[in-house]
């Protein structure tokens, strides 16, 4: 397992508007969370508040496409959601100011509800996450800081490292793995791939116009891609422990 775990981009402000939605989602979550244990109310809560393809696309239950941005199907979906949101927000929200991130992010996850209706048009499984608007982050943070190095936590059965990357080999290869899930499992694969890849597509061009104030191919060259900001966070290194003998 390969988990990105923080970024060497720390922000210069307080990114209120990330921790106010990571606090949103897990409060959200913890309200329906003792639903996990009947199955039945489970299932009608999120039919109730989830995105469901067939239904939107008929004209009913659109509310979907905005509440099922709050919703997860479980811990670990939640924990590596708002990992991600933790991780690349700061920055974005630094960037666009408070209230233009929050924007942002609400337009990059109903863009992607609404693909992933129109890819899955007779679906009625529902789908829930903010996936697709963290692909929107993820996309925005690729364009603007390709070479921000992004904390990476490998654990391979006793094997245990730390070690650091490049955002675009990260987040590029993130975004080669939902399109090659897209291109191998269509609608029949639990994973909203189009949802994450149009999520993707969307905050990299509502950054566009950022990019392009800051001097474009330009503010890559005099940045080389990297964060502005020089106190970047320095890599963990694990100590190795040796035996005596």
């Amino acid at each position: 397992m390969l988990i990105p775990f923080r970024d060497q981009n720390p922000s210069r402000r307080r990114p209120f508007v990330t921790y106010g939605l990571i606090a949103t989602n897990v409060l959200v979550f913890l309200a329906y969370w003792p639903l996990f244990n009947d199955s039945a109310a489970i299932h009608r809560f999120f039919v109730d508040w989830a995105l469901i393809p067939a239904a939107v696309l008929n004209g009913h239950l659109l509310f979907g496409i905005v509440t099922s941005m709050f919703l997860h199907g479980g811990i670990a979906h939640i924990f590596f959601n708002m990992l991600a949101l933790h991780i690349f927000g700061d920055n974005l929200e630094e960037t666009l100011g408070h209230i233009p991130f929050l924007l942002f992010y609400l337009a990059c996850g109903v863009a992607s509800a609404i693909a992933h209706a129109a890819m899955n048009p007779y679906s009625i499984v529902p789908t829930v996450g903010a996936s697709g608007a963290i692909a929107g982050i993820m996309g925005g943070y690729l364009l603007l800081f390709p070479k921000a190095r992004i904390d990476m936590f490998l654990f391979l059965v006793i094997i245990f490292r730390v070690f650091s990357l490049s955002a675009w080999v990260v987040l590029g290869g993130w975004l080669l793995i939902q399109l090659y899930g897209a291109a191998a499992n269509g609608a029949s694969s639990g994973v909203a791939y189009w949802a994450h890849i149009s999520g993707f597509a969307v905050g990299a061009a509502l950054i566009f116009p950022t990019w392009l104030r800051r001097g474009g191919t330009r503010y890559w060259r005099n940045s080389h891609g990297r964060p502005n900001n020089p106190k970047s966070k320095p890599t963990i290194n694990i100590p190795v422990v040796r035996r005596n003998r």
